[in-house]
């Protein structure tokens, strides 16, 4: 029996989250019992040295029975995050274009 049985299942509903080298993939899917289930996919591109480039993907599923536990615990971390860290993405200060939001630091 393949472990990604539940791959060949028919998306019901699909939502493309593209951000920079990583696309996150949020897929509604129908199990054999006909009820649904959610799979998030991160697909994050790599290059070669030869200048080719490959996809490595990590796939989770989320059943409907641990909808509710799996927003909880994923807003209370956003929200720790948040309040800990502001909304400010950090690492986007050491990118190379970077320009900062408020431009005019100065106020008359």
């Amino acid at each position: 029996m393949s472990d990604n049985f539940n791959d060949n299942q028919e998306e019901i509903f699909s939502k493309v989250l593209r951000a920079g080298r990583r696309t996150y993939f949020f897929d509604v899917r129908e199990t054999k019992a006909s009820d649904y289930y959610l799979t998030i996919t991160e697909s994050k591109k790599f290059t070669e040295e030869d200048g080719s480039f490959y996809y490595k993907k990590h796939k989770i599923y989320i059943y409907k029975e641990d909808f509710k536990s799996f927003s909880d615990f994923l807003n209370e971390a956003m929200t720790f995050i948040f309040n800990q860290r502001g909304i400010e993405v950090i690492s986007e200060r050491h990118q190379k274009d970077y320009k900062p939001d408020n431009i005019n630091s100065e106020s008359n």
